[in-house]
């Protein structure tokens, strides 16, 4: 009432009138030891408190939702989370991070149940469509690299090369995680070896015409993995043919130009027992290539594979193929050179 009777007041007074009034206000604040911060209403200070409860609030939600065995009470957790984010998620305490965390998991669980759904279903097309959108925002989640690298060796296996390019991308961005020791979980895989196999020698016959020397490599690790792979006859075929078409060719290539008909050096000769190495690799991974092809149905592929180890055996063995049997049956038991 006293504020509502000085500003009736002043717009009523004159000047000097207004003027002592502002004087005696200034006067009672000074004698009464009351500061213009303490007179200001305690509304900003409630507001906070306010806050801080809702906080408390929604962040207990949240919990009892995401702990709840009943599914129907658990499924809520994933709005209660956003709703949190929506009000406090720009603050960095441990409640902010548990669930912006907790979000994050979820819409990749999300994302990778959409994607494993369409590449299960063979609908290849459907699971890129899904997951690259997904791998904009999260290009380093190793499921759907995965899923996307098995859906487009598949569908390139089917006759289709559309995802061919794409899906070397994802498989050298899944491998570059394994290496890097990233992946803590080998879903869509049983296991890590496994995921190691699959990648690698999918890689290796995606770029086993452009890429041979990068092909080989992939192989080799593919061979390294888990035993379904490692005992494959296939791989060790595309391995040896790799082999041949990348570093066998170049090392050739080199030699020939830097010493042609040149004879004698220490250079010379360092080099020529490199590319009699690399070629003796190759040797190697066909006959593992015959070796393993054991089974009635690999019987067709393992005579041209073994023409084609005859004709590479004899051309660095004098035109001879003695020893050649040898070599088949006991290369198993040796490590790979």
């Amino acid at each position: 009432m006293a504020a509502v009777y000085i500003i009736s007041s002043m717009r009523k007074s004159s000047q000097p009138v207004f003027a002592a009034i502002i004087t005696a206000l200034l006067w009672f604040i000074l004698t009464t030891g009351v500061s213009a911060q303490e007179s200001r209403p305690r509304n900003p200070t409630m507001a906070s408190q306010t806050e801080d409860t809702l906080k408390d609030q929604l962040f207990a939600q949240f919990t009892e939702y995401k702990r709840s065995l009943n599914p129907e009470e658990h499924r809520l957790a994933y709005p209660a989370a956003k709703d949190y984010l929506r009000k406090f998620g720009g603050e960095d305490d441990s409640n902010a991070k548990e669930v912006r965390k907790f979000v994050i998991e979820y819409e990749r669980a999300v994302a990778n149940g959409d994607v494993f759904t369409a590449y299960n279903a063979k609908n290849y097309a459907k699971a890129f469509e899904l997951g690259r959108p997904h791998l904009k925002a999260d290009p380093n989640d190793f499921f759907v690299l995965s899923a996307l690298t098995e859906a487009g060796y598949e569908n390139a296996l089917a006759g289709n090369a559309t995802f061919n390019e794409e899906t070397i991308g994802y498989a050298r961005a899944a491998i570059k995680l394994l290496e890097g020791g990233k992946v803590t979980r080998a879903d869509p895989f049983k296991s890590m070896d496994i995921a190691r196999g699959f990648l690698n020698s999918a890689l290796g016959w995606f770029v086993k015409d452009q890429a041979p020397v990068e092909a080989a490599a992939a192989f080799l690790k593919a061979l390294q993995s888990d035993a379904l792979y490692r005992n494959d006859p296939a791989i060790y075929h595309r391995m040896g043919v790799a082999i041949i078409k990348g570093e066998f060719t170049q090392l050739s290539a080199e030699y020939n130009e830097k010493f042609g008909a040149k004879q004698g050096s220490a250079e010379q000769r360092a080099m020529l027992d490199r590319v009699l190495k690399t070629a003796e690799r190759a040797i190697d991974a066909y006959a593992r290539a015959v070796a393993l092809s054991t089974k009635p149905e690999q019987q067709e592929a393992k005579t041209k594979i073994l023409a084609q180890l005859t004709g590479l055996y004899k051309n660095f063995h004098n035109n001879s193929d003695a020893g050649l049997d040898e070599l088949i049956a006991t290369v198993l038991t040796k490590p790979l050179p």
